[in-house]
């Protein structure tokens, strides 16, 4: 099936040259230049990726995939952002309301080209199997999340860095590390995001915490079985 691209850029020359490039690689794309316009189209043309530009007129593109993650249907749509901003605390303000990748202006039409491509295969691509460690569940192909059969709303980024450790399990992950493969970015500033971003998923965890293991001065380890978290030790 034909991937369908959502751009939403408000300079028509740059839209209409990333629609004609992304459409000569065999995707199918619609384009809007404002917020308004954005929403409307995720609702009737239910697209697969967005590729979404930061200065728009109405709503900034920060705002829009706050919603979007905050939007049953939408969630785990995969967002790509487009922007002139270059400074780190933009990036960092990117992932933090969702996004799953960044890309500045001006950029290489075969880079972007690549970097759809891939969100697209890792959104995409099949994992049938369930993972099960005690009362936690993963089921990877879905999205999905269960503690003791009850489901939980974890965010795109904090369910790839869920999988991630479950995928490592065992082994110690450096914020370093977690930083490169998860966030993909290259920078020892962002390790109090990746702390705060950990802290979170676990109180969406619950009682499923325990299996996320702190060590300190180094990172964090996925223990298939849980250690007591203070709730359970009281």
């Amino acid at each position: 099936m034909t991937a369908k691209i959502l751009i939403v850029e408000d300079e028509s020359d740059l839209a209409r040259a990333v629609a004609f490039n992304l459409e000569k690689e065999g995707f199918a794309v619609i384009v809007g230049g404002n917020a308004e316009e954005a929403f409307r189209l995720l609702e009737e043309q239910r697209p697969n990726l967005i590729i979404l530009d930061v200065m728009l007129p109405d709503v900034s593109g920060y705002e829009i995939c706050r919603r979007i993650r905050q939007h049953g249907s939408w969630k785990q749509l995969p967002v790509l952002f487009l922007t002139a901003r270059t400074e780190l605390f933009d990036r960092l303000l990117a992932f933090e309301t969702g996004a799953d990748d960044f890309l500045t202006k001006p950029f290489a039409m075969k880079e972007l080209i690549y970097r759809v491509q891939c969100l697209l295969r890792r959104c995409c691509r099949e994992e049938s199997d369930v993972l099960v460690f005690d009362e936690l569940e993963v089921q990877p192909a879905a999205h999905r999340v269960l503690v003791s059969g009850e489901e939980k709303n974890l965010t795109a980024l904090e369910f790839k860095l869920l999988v991630y450790l479950i995928e490592h399990r065992g082994r110690v992950q450096s914020r370093e590390t977690l930083i490169n493969s998860v966030w993909k970015m290259e920078s020892d500033v962002f390790h109090r995001t990746v702390d705060t971003h950990i802290k979170r998923l676990r109180a969406k965890l619950g009682k499923a915490a325990g299996h996320i293991e702190t060590v300190r001065g180094v990172g964090y380890r996925f223990l298939e079985k849980a250690e007591p978290t203070k709730s359970d030790r009281n």
